[in-house]
Formats: C-alpha cells, sequence, structure tokens
C-alpha cells in the first residue's frame, strides 16, 4: 500500500493518476498538525509513504518561517520516524534550493548545502530530520516542476504569451525543469526499489534535460504553442523578490540513474504532453 501525502499539488495529482495510492489532503493530515502525519502512517500501515506535500511559496516564506519550519522540517522529521517505527520506505521531494547557486558546475547530491533563502533552509530541514530517523528512505531533490494542473511557470507563461506583445525574463538562472509526471513516475520506482532495496538509501536528483535559462524555456513553451511574444533577456538583479534565487539551479542526476535505472527525463517531451492536456481542456 502506498500513502501519499498531498492530494492537489502538482505531483500528488500525477501519483494519483498514475497508481494505486491512498493520498491525503489536508482534511485527512494537516501538514502543521506533524504528530497528525505521524498518526495517519501508523494508522493506514503502508509499505511506502511518499510526501508531495510542501510549503512552496518561495517569496512568502520570507515572513513566514516558523510556518514554512513547521511543514517543511518538522512534519517530515514526523513522517520519517513513523516509518522508521513501521518499517515503511519514505520519499520525500526536496528542492534544488538547498543549495548556494554559485558557480556554473551541476551539484551533485553529497555537494556542500548553503541555502539563501527561508524555504531553502525549511527544506535542508526536513532532509536532516529524515536522515536522523534512520529508516528506509530517499530524499529527492528536485527543480522547476511544470505541468498541467496547479500554479507553475508553463501555465503563468502560456497566459501571459497570450496576452501581451513583449515580455523580459531572467535569462542568468540555469536549471532543469522537471514534470511533475516524471518526478511522479519516479518516486513510484524508486519507492518499491527502497521496500526490497532499503540500503539504497540516501539523497538524490531528479532534474530535466537539458539545462536552460527562464528565458530560454519560455522560448520553448512559446514555440511548442505557437505564441509569438518577444522575449528579453534581463538579469535576476532586474527582478528583485523577496527570496533570494540560486542562479546555478543545475542537478547532477547521475547517481539516481546508476542506482535506480531511472534516466535523465526530457522536459521538451514532457512539455509538449503537458501542452496537449491543457489544449484538451
Amino acid at each position: 500500500m502506498i500513502l501519499v501525502f498531498g492530494r492537489t499539488g502538482q505531483v500528488a495529482t500525477e501519483l494519483r493518476r498514475l497508481g494505486d495510492v491512498t493520498a491525503l489532503g489536508r482534511g485527512d493530515a494537516d501538514l502543521e498538525n506533524p504528530q497528525a502525519c505521524a498518526d495517519a502512517i501508523h494508522q493506514h500501515r503502508p509499505d511506502i509513504v511518499i510526501n508531495a506535500a510542501a510549503y512552496t511559496a518561495v517569496d512568502r516564506a520570507e515572513e513566514d518561517e516558523t510556518r514554512a519550519t513547521l511543514i517543511n522540517g518538522t512534519a517530515p522529521a514526523a513522517m520519517a520516524r513513523a516509518c522508521a517505527q513501521t518499517g515503511a520506505a519514505l520519499v520525500h521531494i526536496s528542492t534544488d534550493y538547498v543549495f548556494d547557486g554559485t558557480g556554473t558546475v551541476p551539484f551533485a547530491p553529497d555537494a556542500p548545502t548553503a541555502p539563501i533563502n527561508v524555504y531553502g533552509r525549511s527544506k535542508l530541514a526536513g532532509e536532516a530530520a529524515i536522515r536522523a530517523a534512520g529508516g528506509p528512505h530517499a530524499i529527492l531533490r528536485t527543480s522547476w516542476v511544470f505541468s498541467a494542473h496547479g500554479t507553475n511557470f508553463v501555465k503563468t507563461m502560456l497566459r501571459l504569451g497570450a496576452e501581451r506583445g513583449r515580455l523580459s525574463i531572467v535569462a542568468d538562472q540555469i536549471g532543469g525543469p522537471t514534470s511533475a509526471a516524471a518526478i511522479a513516475r519516479t518516486c513510484l520506482a524508486v519507492g518499491q526499489a527502497l521496500r526490497h532495496a532499503p540500503e539504497k538509501s540516501g539523497t538524490y536528483h531528479l532534474s530535466g534535460a537539458p539545462n536552460v535559462s527562464w528565458a530560454d524555456f519560455a522560448r520553448a513553451i512559446f514555440d511548442r504553442a505557437g505564441l509569438t511574444p518577444e522575449v528579453q533577456d534581463i538579469p535576476t538583479s532586474a527582478y528583485p523578490t523577496p527570496a533570494v534565487r540560486p542562479l546555478n539551479s543545475r542537478l547532477d542526476n547521475t547517481s539516481l540513474t546508476r542506482t535506480f535505472g531511472v534516466p535523465r527525463p526530457d522536459w521538451r517531451a514532457d512539455l509538449d504532453q503537458v501542452l496537449r492536456e491543457l489544449a484538451a481542456h
């Protein structure tokens, strides 16, 4: 039995599509009540737990650190302890924002972490607690998540691209766009593998290929969607936000592929699928 925390988020929605999972929404297990999360695991006694719920409002977190840390740090800690006690394998989704974003080399899973915003710090706290709990686990760091549902860059660009003739988009942040569908598939594959090989526990990276800037990602979206706005490259410094963003979000996927046989997904194929899905609605 597979228990998923999160019902309506991008990854949770894809997980519910893919397989026979029990997905818990806020009314079932609120991450602001970590004990409720632990109780749910003890009650359901799952083989695999996938935590697809998180506080993801990066800018709002700067003024809401207590709540962000409760949801992203304390709740996963409670889940991990319950999983260790019941023998369930835990797959936890984390983020490229645990790194400082310096340099141009893709970050390996064992690269030093140094988050530069509250969101990144809160996610790093969750990672540390999961490792400390000692049960079978995989921390799956990913980046630039998109899908046909929820709020994400692809859907925002489609709306703005239809409304405006010119858009200024950040061109000095580089990373790998990753579809929620690819993340969901990987969570299921890794969770099943951990059941039989708990020694594969650890931290892994999953991001789409090829690496690209936000501006070039936008151009690809417009090109595939038949939209024709002009895209002007701007530096991050020209678009100030409450939370500082890392410039280098490149992630090294090598160990995920080597350990679990999961190839790095091509975001272009996944983007085409998302656009087809949106066009059908």
